[in-house]
């Protein structure tokens, strides 16, 4: 089992900070343009674990070279049942520097959308603190 889907499934946002690469891209499945950098990356993930409900990896796929990883999940956001996948590229120190989600069913992901967009003033104060600190 690789350390991220530890830390996730642990619920550890210490150790999820931690296998961030400073110029990590989060390319989110709800808005068009990526986010850089470790600060709001991280702060995205902390709001992530504070809105989805009953989240499990239910499979790990990973390529032989170990820099690629596909992590299959369930979940349940605003009373809908989500299933995604998070990919995950690491750079030549293991962490990771390329950080895509995608999910399903359309229903699910404007629930998770809305339930996001919620916590969109914390996520920026999160962020601006990590990144003045």
């Amino acid at each position: 089992m690789h350390p991220f889907r530890t830390a996730v499934e642990n619920r550890d946002a210490a150790a999820i900070e931690e296998l961030l690469a400073d110029e990590v891209v989060f390319t989110s499945p709800i808005v068009f343009k990526p986010y850089a950098g470790k600060p709001i990356t991280a702060a995205i993930l902390r709001a992530v674990m504070r809105v989805f409900e009953d989240f499990r990896y239910v499979s790990e796929i990973a390529n032989p070279d170990g820099r690629d990883h596909a992590l299959v999940f369930t979940a349940t956001v605003g009373g809908k049942q989500i299933q995604g996948c998070d990919f995950l590229h690491f750079d030549d120190l293991g962490r990771i520097d390329e950080f895509t989600v995608m999910v399903r069913p359309l229903s699910a992901a404007h629930a998770l959308a809305e339930a996001m967009g919620a916590q969109f003033e914390r996520i920026a104060r999160e962020a601006g603190q990590a990144a003045a600190g």
